[in-house]
């Protein structure tokens, strides 16, 4: 099947789903989720051949791991379509509405986008979050994996697939596009089929789409993610913070990426941090005090673009700076806008910080892990926006509706 006919078949798949009742769309949840289960195998038996060509073309372990699903990640990704259908359905939700001196009643409210295209890489997981959400919120989506998660994807969206026709919803309101990269020149391009385009992936995947879509782009970014263990921490709170947002799950966007440390609490907090952190296997890049602190045979030298973006692996750059101010100015001139965290029991610190820091997520005293849509309660997540037009930080279902206003008169007409 080309694209374009592909583009058709959405567009007919989400001017059924916009009429489509909630009890059926969860109904088709559930039903999606069970069938997932229901091809575990066949859907683990894929995956191993990606994984396993991954390993043999000597990809990193970290991109291996966003590949890789096991059963325990199989049987989260039916969880979180269970829990999409417990959630509320944003469309029709009223966003606000009022009467006009003359009469006119005007209300406006949620509806879906129409035809939602995603481009991602590796994460099968993506695969049944995506198709969760867009048919929640009332859209059909068209999904561009990597070429790396081919047979992982074609697995995971045939069970989907399977889990809409049980429910009597149409098998193209998830479909998987494949192709060469004309086809995704063909998405990037395709005005009047695809209502709103999402790349979710590293820099690299972002940019060129952001800069060479012709169709309206969300842009999920890049996680440079910082902590900064203040003058007044809780040093004990800051370690365990530090090792959960840097070693729980390294590859993702939200993880840990570079330690700020007041120097007023560097000669008692970095030894602790570095011997904690090397428990686990991370290399520490340290700037030079940071260095001295630590022990130089501990740590290995900073360079300036070790401050500059992800690591995605068990890396960290670590400074010590002399204020709140300068940790300030840090952030802003390296972070990407993901989440940035605070260690502190002072609350005016606390307060700059959440004030003056521009990102996403700013969070006082808590892990940067909790930056994700099902740690809000969102159920699963399209993706984390650093944007700042119509969504920002996780993205659930409301952030993938549009509005409309409702406009009802008695036969009004304007003087």
């Amino acid at each position: 099947m080309d694209f374009a006919e592909q583009g058709g078949r959405a567009r007919a798949a989400s001017r059924v789903l916009a009429t489509t009742d909630r009890a059926t769309k969860d109904r088709a949840l559930h039903a999606m989720a069970d069938a997932l289960l229901a091809a575990r195998e066949e859907i683990l038996t894929a995956n191993r051949a990606d994984t396993d060509a991954a390993e043999q073309a000597g990809t990193a372990a970290s991109l291996v791991d966003r590949l890789r699903l096991t059963g325990a990640r199989l049987e989260g990704m039916a969880s979180g379509l269970r829990q999409l259908a417990g959630l509320p359905d944003p469309v029709g939700d009223v966003v606000r509405g009022w009467t006009n001196a003359n009469g006119v009643e005007v209300r406006q409210v949620r509806v879906p986008f129409g035809v939602v295209a995603i481009i991602y890489e590796a994460r099968p997981n993506v695969t049944a979050d995506a198709g969760g959400i867009a048919l929640k919120s009332g859209n059909a989506v068209l999904l561009r994996g990597s070429s790396s998660a081919l047979n992982s994807n074609t697995a995971v969206v045939s069970a989907l697939q399977q889990g809409l026709t049980d429910t009597g919803l149409p098998a193209d309101c998830i479909q998987l596009v494949t192709g060469g990269r004309e086809v995704t020149a063909e998405l990037m391009a395709a005005r009047g089929v695809v209502d709103v385009l999402i790349p979710r992936g590293g820099a690299g995947l972002i940019n060129a789409v952001v800069e060479g879509a012709k169709v309206p782009v969300i842009e999920t970014g890049t996680g440079n993610c910082h902590l900064f263990v203040d003058a007044d921490a809780d040093q004990e709170q800051a370690l365990r913070i530090l090792l959960n947002a840097k070693v729980q799950r390294p590859s993702v966007c939200n993880a840990l990426e570079t330690l700020l440390v007041h120097q007023s609490v560097a000669e008692s907090f970095v030894p602790k941090a570095v011997a904690a952190l090397g428990e686990h296997g991370v290399t520490v890049h340290a700037e030079t005090r940071f260095a001295e602190l630590a022990g130089a045979d501990q740590v290995v030298p900073a360079i300036d673009d070790d401050f500059e973006g992800e690591w995605l692996s068990l890396d960290l750059s670590a400074k010590v700076v002399d204020s709140l101010d300068e940790a300030l100015e840090h952030v802003r001139r390296h972070s990407t806008g993901h989440s940035e965290t605070i260690v502190t029991e002072n609350l005016a610190s606390a307060r700059r910080w959440q004030a003056e820091v521009d990102a996403a997520a700013v969070l006082v005293n808590a892990s940067s892990r909790f930056v994700d849509g099902e740690e809000f309660g969102f159920g699963a997540e399209i993706g984390i926006s650093t944007q700042k037009l119509h969504a920002r930080g996780p993205m659930g279902l409301p952030e993938m509706t549009s509005t409309k206003y409702l406009v009802t008169g008695t036969g009004q007409v304007r003087g």
